[in-house]
This record gives C-alpha cells, sequence and structure tokens, in this order.
C-alpha cells in the first residue's frame, strides 16, 4: 500500500525528528510513503481564529496538494478533525466539491490508520516509563477515536499506561485562538491536564495531537514539573521499528 504522508506545520517547523519516526512507523507497517514538500497548513488556525476565506484558500491549496486516490495519514489528529468536519463548510456545493469529498473519505489519523486500516499494532518498541494517554477534543469528538492509542502502547515492552482521573478534559490549546486570546485560562486548563498526569504518578504524557503536545510540552518547561510529553509516534519507534 502507498499512502501520502500529512504533516502539519507545527510538527513540520517544531518536531521534525517526530515526521521521521511517523515515517519509520509506516515503512515498518510495509506502508510505502509519498511527499509532496509543496503542503503547507490545511486552513486550521485561519479557520478557528475567524478568517474564513484566508482558511479557504489555504484548504484549495491543501486540495492541489493531494490530489491522488489514496489514503492520506496525517499525524495531528486536530488536523485531520478539522479536514474531516470543516471542509464541508468550505468547499460543499462549490467547485471544489467533489476533490474535497475524495480527500475527506481518504484522509486518516495515525493511530486511526494503523489500528484500523492496516491493523498493525506491535512494532516491537520498549519504552520503560509509566504513561497516560491524551485522548484529545479531536480525537475523541471529531473522529471518535479512543482506544486506538492505547491498543498500540499495550504492546510496548515495558511501558505501563496509567488512567488520568479525567482523561477527556482539554489541554487548553483550543486550536491556537483559544489559548491566544484567553492564555490565564488556557495555562490553567495546561496546568490541570498534568497534575493529573502527575497524580497517577506518570512520568510521560503521550498524546497523538501535535498542538496538545506543544501546549503540554511548553507549559511543563515554563513551570517546571516533574513530568515529560511524548508523541506516540515517538514511544512506538522506541527499539526494533
Amino acid at each position: 500500500m502507498t499512502i501520502d504522508l500529512f504533516i502539519s506545520c507545527v510538527m513540520d517547523q517544531f518536531y521534525p525528528e517526530t515526521a521521521k519516526n511517523v515515517v519509520k512507523l509506516l515503512n515498518a507497517a510495509e506502508v510505502d510513503v509519498e511527499y509532496n514538500p509543496e503542503q503547507t497548513c490545511c486552513g486550521r488556525f485561519a479557520f478557528t481564529s475567524g478568517f474564513v476565506e484566508e482558511a479557504k484558500e489555504l484548504g484549495e491549496k491543501f486540495l492541489r496538494d493531494f490530489p491522488n486516490d489514496r489514503p492520506i495519514v496525517g499525524v495531528s489528529a486536530s488536523c485531520v478533525g478539522y479536514i474531516k468536519t470543516r471542509y464541508k463548510e468550505l468547499f460543499y456545493n462549490t467547485g471544489s466539491h467533489l476533490e474535497y469529498k475524495r480527500l475527506v473519505s481518504n484522509i486518516y489519523e495515525l493511530t486511526d490508520f494503523l489500528v484500523n486500516k492496516v491493523n498493525v499494532i506491535n512494532f516491537g518498541a520498549e519504552f520503560n516509563h509509566k504513561v497516560v494517554y491524551q485522548d484529545t477534543c479531536c480525537s475523541l469528538r471529531e473522529l471518535g477515536l479512543k482506544d486506538e492509542g492505547r491498543k498500540l502502547l499495550s504492546n510496548v515492552k515495558g511501558l505501563e499506561v496509567v488512567e488520568m482521573r479525567h482523561p477527556e478534559f482539554c489541554c487548553g490549546f483550543g486550536s491556537g485562538f483559544f489559548s491566544v486570546q484567553h492564555e490565564a485560562i488556557s495555562v490553567a486548563m495546561a496546568e490541570r491536564k498534568i497534575k493529573d498526569a502527575i497524580s497517577v504518578g506518570a512520568e510521560y504524557i503521550v498524546t497523538n495531537d501535535v498542538s496538545c503536545l506543544m501546549q503540554l510540552d511548553s507549559c511543563i518547561k515554563k513551570q517546571k514539573f516533574d513530568i515529560d510529553v511524548v508523541h506516540i509516534a515517538d514511544v512506538l519507534a522506541q527499539g526494533n521499528c
């Protein structure tokens, strides 16, 4: 199987090593990866900030960047969730109607693709730490994903998954716009999430969303919390992959 890889702009700029690990995982699952270096933002940040026309322009470019009728694998749940739920508002009954319908039906978030599309859940990884899995808002509410990440982590040697008291609570990023407009509330929400993870003895927060990763990572470093956050691809790539 050949897929097109969608690397979000945040991962491209801040977590390029994670993107490399995504490619390693897909190759280990016997998936051939095509990457279009011309791809840019899907338009999510513009849309959630109220710049609908600018978001539409970015969306039109995104449709042109992924013209092939084959699976697209995205590395961030929030971007995939945005495309699946909001592109209809931008492109329904427009000149891009058929293109958006094709793309939306072909795009997958990484854990969804690995578990439900190619059915590969064991990468021979080893990660000797206690972790919590972050149920991101977009995974739960837009994509309907909850168990996929946990299934993948359950096959990592040495890893123990514990549950937060409130795993479904938002980390406070809010697609970017919220964290800028309501900084104090956003930080308090991130701190609540981090303290929840620490209270159950976790050493790491594992997430499948790059926006959550950036939000929690910045709060942990600024407040000097004794915990770390990592993308699930980085965990799964530890070891034999």
